[in-house]
This record gives structure tokens, sequence and C-alpha cells, in this order.
């Protein structure tokens, strides 16, 4: 087994022209030096391509610009073009085997962010009979605009229950940050095509790892989770008020469907349909439940999802 194989950092930009250089910066002074970083613009109008342009020219052999035409693809989308590209392209890139991490282009890395996966996911695929799917991700620091701390860890920020990994929990609820992760081939080359239905790429990833495989989690943080206003996702505090605050009462109980729950079922849904013939019999039960929370009527899909919660 190679020890120290050759990362693909895939990063996809838009308009990322205010933080792009701070995290490129971070990319190009990691302790682990075996990677490649390839790089697909989304679209931007600002200076995003300027900025990569400059460091394909002063890091010629690690960064590479790939020009397409497949026009405005959204992040998840994006990533998904850069998943396919980087298995298309294999050996044309000369890997002798084939690991993906996931950049946004806001953040910045710890320095020893790819050492300490890497370590993670040879260790790990060390004990499994190959092929076998791997996930590895990391807890963030959450910081403001000027890369200031907000929070030590988003898990506990978020108020994220990192002990509920299993593939019934996270068909309900993603753990995965998707900046953090670093995958493996075979989980790359099970979870494709990404479809359309999938709320994100990093969660869909999750749920393939934990059904077919691996999540292994590295209980500190590895990335400076930018915010600033303009986040896809992005960090948002749990509710300080806890279960018995009215909004939180009206939001399990009201009368109207919560629209992240259906996205949920409808994940839910395609998953199943996909891979249940390679599922076994709690995962498919797991995932048909979460699918009845596709029903519109607001207190029988929280009913729904409170029995969900239980598997």
């Amino acid at each position: 087994m190679n020890t120290r194989p050759t990362i693909v950092i895939l990063l996809s930009t838009y308009n990322g022209a205010a933080f792009l250089r701070e995290q490129l910066d971070s990319l190009f002074s990691q302790s682990y030096r075996e990677f490649i970083l390839l790089v697909r613009d989304d679209g931007s109008t600002d200076g995003t391509l300027k900025i990569l342009g400059d460091y394909a020219i002063r890091y010629p052999e690690k960064l590479k610009l790939i020009e397409d035409d497949a026009g405005n693809l959204g992040a998840s989308g994006s990533f998904s073009w850069l998943m396919n590209y980087a298995i298309e392209h294999r050996d044309e890139l000369q890997l002798e085997s084939l690991y993906l991490m996931f950049c946004d282009q806001d953040d910045t890395w710890y320095k020893d962010k790819i050492a300490r996966q890497v370590n993670a996911m040879v260790s790990t695929e060390a004990g499994l009979p190959t092929p076998t799917p791997v996930l590895v991700h990391s807890d963030l620091q959450v910081v403001d605009s000027n890369n200031s701390p907000i929070a030590e860890s988003l898990a506990l920020y978020q108020g994220l229950e990192t002990a509920r990994n299993r593939f019934p929990n996270l068909v309900i609820s993603n753990l995965v940050t998707g900046c953090t992760a670093l995958i493996n081939e075979p989980l790359a080359r099970r979870a494709l095509p990404v479809p359309s239905q999938a709320i994100m790429h990093d969660w869909w990833l999750a749920l393939v790892a934990s059904a077919f495989g691996y999540v292994v989690y590295l209980d500190t943080p590895l990335v400076h989770y930018r915010q600033h206003g303009n986040n896809t996702i992005g960090a948002k505090e749990r509710d300080a008020h806890g279960i018995t605050s009215a909004g939180l009462w009206r939001k399990l109980f009201g009368p109207t469907a919560n629209e992240h729950l259906l996205e949920v079922a409808r994940q839910a849904a395609v998953f199943k349909s996909r891979f249940a013939a390679d599922l076994d019999r709690h995962q498919r039960r797991a995932l048909s439940v979460c699918a009845g929370m596709a029903v519109r009527i607001g207190f029988l899909q929280r009913l729904v999802y409170r029995l969900a919660r239980r598997f």
C-alpha cells in the first residue's frame, strides 16, 4: 500500500476573488506536498480567473485550470463534474490510485490538514478488503471575514450529534462538511453520478460511504471555515433556547410542511431507487421512512421525522 499517495484537490470557484488568494496560499503551504490541484471555474465575472492564472504560472506542476463549456452548474454540480473529470483522466494525471479532497474558495486550511487526513485514510484502508468506500472528514474552526475566530468547533457551534453517524442517522441529517472531506476511489466510483435530487454532493458521498463502507471523523478542526454573508451553506449557531422555545415548537408541529424535510425525503427516495438491491433490510426501511416525509401535511411530516430519528 502506498502510504504517501498523490492527493487530487478539487476546487470549484465562482466570483471568489475576495478570499481566493488566502485559500490558495494555504494549499501551497501544506506540510504534505504530494498533491495536485484541479480547478474548475463556474462562470466568474470578477477577478477570480486572473488570480487562478497567476497561480497556475507560479505552480505549473501543481495547479491545473480546466476549461469547459458546461456553464454554471452550481457548487454541487461543479464538484460532481470535477469528480468525473478526475476519474476519467486518472491515467493522464499519472495516478496510481485516486484520492480526492474538496476545497472551498473562501476558507483556509490548517498546515497539516492533508497530512492528518491521509494518515487516517491509509490506516483505515489497511484493515479493510478492497475496494471499500471510505470518507474521512473533520471538525472546523468557524471564523469571520477577517479570519478571526467565532467558534473553535463547528460541531459544538451547530450542536451536531457526531455520535449519530450510522447510515440511518445520516439519511436525515448530514454531518459531513464537504470542504473537510477526503474520499477514496471506490467511494467516488460508487457515488457517481450524483443525482440532481441530492441536496449536496457531500451529503450524497456520506450516505454512500456509510451504506457501503466507512465514515471516519477526526474530532479536531482542520479548516478555518470563513463566514462572510455569501456562503453557499454556512454555519448556523444552534438555538440556545432548546426544544422548549416557542419558535422551535411551531417549526416542529406547525401546519406547514418543512421544505428541507421535503428535500431529505426526495434524496432518500432516489438513494433507495438506485441502491435498493445492495442495501440490507434495515437500511431500506430507514430510507422508506425518510421518503415518507414527502407528505405535505405539516404535523404528519413531523411525526414521520420523529419516527425516522428512532432508527
